[in-house]
């Protein structure tokens, strides 16, 4: 397997598992959230880490409260490094219940932004006006990422409505439905209130959908992110990673660390 970048290691050694892909990928993507990093900050964290990550989310509205400036050099930045980047879906939910949907994806374009996020995590939304927003978000030429769930404490993930908006989402041309797990990864979606996953909830996910390369899992705690690669394998789609965080979750994907390595590591017993 080619390797991600260049390194002094050998392959076996900088990939234990064998199974990690170049970029651009369409499994084993990694989202990461930024709550409003400088941009020494930014710069240090792609070219540290830029091979492992797709997508940075531009977390809830901050995208309102940049300077021009700083905006426009993440932007850059992002394409230069292959990685998609868009505001939040809370933003946009803000732009509908203003009426201003239409100014915000100009907006959006005239940019830069590569990626659109669609949800309705804190808003009551129909199901046309979010088959539109996908819809209006790819003939702008964006890559659409929708949001599954709800926001609020103890909301959790319903297997058949789940079903039934991935199908939606799917035919109105998004490319990857989240999981809703917010930046805490505690008493939402699929966690409890301390952070686990709900195993007999994550199976029934699984057990209904067709393909699950499709779902892209919110998973901001170390714990969740190595459950989940252990129960799905490298290639699952992680999201709302900490941008400290990427190289350790590159690591968990790679079975360069303890909580993956048995069940990722193959090679001759010493």
């Amino acid at each position: 397997m080619e390797s991600v970048r260049e390194t002094n290691w050998a392959a076996s050694l900088a990939d234990p598992s064998g199974c990690r892909l170049v970029k651009p990928r369409r499994t084993g993507l990694t989202m990461v959230i930024d709550k409003g990093l400088g941009l020494t900050a930014f710069h240090d964290m792609l070219q540290t880490s830029g091979p492992y990550i797709d997508v940075i989310k531009l977390g809830f509205g901050t995208s309102a409260l940049y300077p021009n400036e700083v905006l426009a050099e993440k932007i850059r930045l992002c394409r230069e490094h292959q990685v998609t980047i868009m505001p939040g879906g809370t933003f946009l939910e803000i732009a509908v219940l203003k009426g201003m949907a239409d100014e915000y994806l100009e907006t959006l374009c005239r940019l830069g932004f590569s990626g659109l996020e669609v949800s309705d995590g804190t808003i009551r939304m129909s199901s046309q006006l979010r088959g539109d927003l996908i819809a209006r978000g790819r003939d702008y030429g964006l890559r659409v990422f929708t949001e599954y769930g709800k926001k609020l404490w103890g909301s959790k993930v319903e297997t058949e409505d789940l079903l039934r908006t991935l199908r939606l989402d799917l035919k109105h041309g998004s490319e990857i439905i989240t999981i809703e797990g917010r930046e805490s990864g505690r008493g939402v979606g699929i966690y409890d209130a301390q952070g686990n996953c709900m195993h007999d909830l994550v199976e029934e996910i699984l057990f209904s959908i067709p393909d699950p390369h499709v779902l892209l899992w919110e998973a901001p705690l170390k714990t969740q992110q190595a459950e989940l690669i252990t129960r799905l394998g490298p290639g699952v789609n992680l999201g709302n990673i900490a941008p400290e965080d990427v190289l350790s979750v590159e690591a968990l994907r790679r079975g360069l660390r303890s909580d993956t390595l048995s069940q990722l590591v193959t090679g001759p017993a010493s």
